[in-house]
């Protein structure tokens, strides 16, 4: 009998072999990727009918009605025990009747304004939250990764604290990709949803993350919008008392006023928590903050489809893309206040019904393939996290998978974008289809935003399941690089979560072709193979990999 650490060392050498001998096999071919398909689905889900597709609106029904009857026409079976749909609840928490932040430091009492100094919200399902007098910790990045003999919360019990933590990784100033936690890309460890996750692991009472703006890549008014109002989680059986009682962020002028109050020099601190073995550091200082929690309760659903697997039935290949959008929104100035989504997400549940198409075509693959079609991914990725979380397949016996979000209309390209960077060992994958398709492969514009970890894959991937990331690249063959990053730019500055991200009738269709033919042969490759590709042994999802393999397999 196998022991856990030999179980894991099995499976990682007879994941690379295998990641090695499906390299030798040919380029899959696509079958034709249907333009019509792509059109119609998208024209379709984008036109006002769907009043902007808005989850938990009359257009739910509308929308999952829809992609229900394509799924079934493209000859997929329902997905979940014999139903197309999966429930996802979720709750709906507004803080209220916030206090100010006051904080008792060295003999002096500040208060910071609420909005304009600090923000803060809570994941528990309660009506009232209030935190006093707990302790401030300083912990540095607020990182613990193992794999690199990193922790920031080393000899400290965090019970009762509230941390304090920096936003972004400790290398993030670096102009290359070279340190510990890959320079200037942004690892999953900068990120302020792991901050959070971490404090509570570590039993912290409450979390603040102090927004720079440089490393944060986004303006403190990004901050107080996002983290006002209305927010929705998906519903757990703790209802969010595993989670700090309190998270939120400050200003960084508040967060120096705090640390000199308290005897402490923040940029002193803030340049030793760049280092290996930095240890927590009390801060001198005690806060204090309340809210109440309006909450609400409400069930959107995504919808799942399977093509079972000739040969090995019980392992399984995703692809995902989220069916909803903005719904009703700020109207414009021509008084437009229907936010279609067009090009987000349409594009990606056109492309998801096409590649269904395409593997009825080409016939059943070796392994299952799953198509999920997932909601609420514009309230911050709560459908594929729903999903990842309580699976309809095992996560252990889901090889990897394909991501689709937001495919631009235009040319083909001569080469493909990786979001994320070389990750795992999916990048020989994509090598190899990508050569065959004639593409070269090139890197994102700005890996210091961290957009691998703001689309639905990434629900996969933090629970250890390697997930392709990729787009058609901005060096279009009609026009060349000017023309795809003027479009990607119009794209973004102009119609991203705008009324104007509509469907226009001379939109030239041969460019998401081309994504979806990349899509069907990444996602082939895996489902024709034997292959079990896993994450870097440095990279921050290896460990949850190799505990899922030895554990599932």
């Amino acid at each position: 009998m196998f022991s856990i650490s030999s179980r894991l060392i099995a499976v990682c050498c007879a994941s690379s072999i295998l990641a090695a001998s499906a390299l030798a096999k040919p380029v899959p071919q696509a079958p034709p990727i249907s333009i019509a398909t792509l059109e119609d689905v998208t024209r379709t889900l984008s036109s006002d009918v769907f009043d902007g597709r808005g989850p938990g609106t009359p257009a739910e029904d509308r929308t999952i009605t829809l992609i229900i009857d394509r799924f079934k026409a493209a000859g997929l079976r329902p997905g979940n025990k014999g139903r197309w749909l999966q429930d996802v609840p979720t709750v709906i928490v507004e803080a209220q009747n916030m206090s100010p932040l006051t904080v008792k430091a060295g003999g002096l009492v500040l208060n910071f304004a609420y909005g304009t100094d600090y923000v803060a919200g809570s994941y528990r399902v309660v009506p009232k939250t209030a935190l006093v007098d707990a302790p401030l910790v300083f912990v540095g990045y607020g990182i613990n990764a193992p794999e690199l003999g990193w922790n920031d919360y080393a000899g400290i019990d965090m019970t009762g604290k509230i941390a304090v933590i920096l936003v972004n990784d400790p290398d993030y100033e670096m102009s290359d990709e070279t340190g510990p936690f890959k320079g200037r890309r942004m690892t999953y460890y900068g990120r302020w949803r792991y901050k959070f996750e971490e404090a509570a692991r570590q039993g912290a009472a409450g979390a603040l993350i102090v927004h720079d703006t440089f490393p944060a890549a986004y303006g403190w008014q990004v901050v107080q919008s996002s983290w006002t109002g209305k927010q929705k989680y998906v519903q757990s059986a703790k209802g969010g008392m595993d989670q700090t009682a309190a998270n939120g962020w400050m200003q960084k002028p508040v967060a120096e006023a705090i640390f000199k109050a308290g005897g402490q020099d923040f940029a002193m601190l803030s340049t030793a928590a760049k280092q290996k073995g930095f240890k927590p550091v009390m801060l001198g200082a005690s806060a204090s903050l309340s809210f109440d929690n309006a909450i609400e309760r409400a069930t959107s659903h995504n919808v799942i489809g399977i093509q079972p697997g000739k040969a090995r039935p019980g392992e399984y290949v995703l692809y995902t893309a989220h069916w909803d959008h903005l719904g009703r929104c700020k109207a414009n100035a021509k008084g437009d206040n229907i936010c279609n989504g067009a090009i987000d997400n349409a594009t990606g549940i056109a492309a998801l019904t096409a590649l269904a198409e395409a593997s009825r075509r080409a016939g059943a693959a070796a392994r299952s393939q799953v198509f999920l079609a997932v909601t609420l991914e514009e309230s911050g990725l709560l459908g594929s996290e729903f999903y990842a979380a309580n699976p309809i397949y095992p996560l252990s016996r889901t090889v990897g998978g394909v991501n689709m979000d937001a495919l631009l209309p235009g040319s083909p390209s001569r080469d493909v974008t990786v979001t994320g960077g070389d990750k795992s060992d999916l990048t020989a994958i994509l090598k190899r289809v990508a050569e065959g398709m004639g593409m070269t492969i090139t890197g994102e514009d700005h890996p210091e935003r961290g957009y691998y970890y703001r689309s639905d894959h990434f629900s996969f991937a933090k629970r250890g399941v390697p997930m392709f990331s990729v787009e058609r690249g901005s060096d279009w063959i009609k026009g060349g690089k000017g023309a795809g990053r003027a479009a990607a730019e119009q794209y973004s500055a102009v119609d991203y979560h705008q009324p104007s991200d509509e469907y226009h009738a001379d939109w030239d269709w041969s460019g998401p072709q081309q994504d979806v033919t990349l899509y069907y042969r990444l996602g082939r490759a895996l489902a024709d193979s034997k292959a079990w590709p896993t994450w870097y042994k440095t990279d921050e999802f290896r460990l949850i990999r190799d505990k899922s393999l030895a554990g599932g397999r």
